[in-house]
């Protein structure tokens, strides 16, 4: 998977997300670049439920964001996800948050660490995911 065909979400802007003046609130962008990895990994057939019943998780390790422009209420926007790097218990995301005229208003890398969800402690991502990734 690359920018070219990355998984897109798509997400209206709701009151809830804004503040006062109708933008959205800045750390609402994280919830949106949320949901993206969330529906990315149900897109291959895993919930985050099923993760939980198989003995792991995803936890976010690390995170940079760039605000580019804000998001307005009502705006019609799209999450793009795609993998940059995968590793042995980690997976590196690029994601975006786009509007309808295809410019990017917010920019993330996260890296996502797989962990065993009693212990945290970091395991190897599961085959079946590894090969939806890939």
């Amino acid at each position: 998977m690359t920018e070219e065909n990355a998984f897109e979400w798509p997400i209206t802007i709701y009151i809830e997300d804004t503040d006062t003046g109708g933008i959205v609130y800045h750390a609402n962008y994280l919830k949106f670049f949320e949901r993206g990895r969330t529906e990315l990994f149900r897109s291959f057939g895993v919930s985050l439920q099923d993760m939980l019943e198989q003995g792991f998780s995803f936890v976010v390790r690390h995170l940079e964001i760039d605000y580019l422009k804000g998001a307005r209420l009502d705006d019609q926007l799209k999450v793009r996800t795609w993998p940059l790097k995968v590793r042995k218990a980690s997976i590196e995301f690029c994601q975006i948050l786009v509007n309808n005229e295809g410019q990017c208003l917010c920019k993330a890398t996260v890296q996502v660490a797989c962990v065993d969800p009693r212990s945290m402690k970091p395991i190897v991502i599961p085959e079946h995911i590894l090969s939806e990734i890939a």
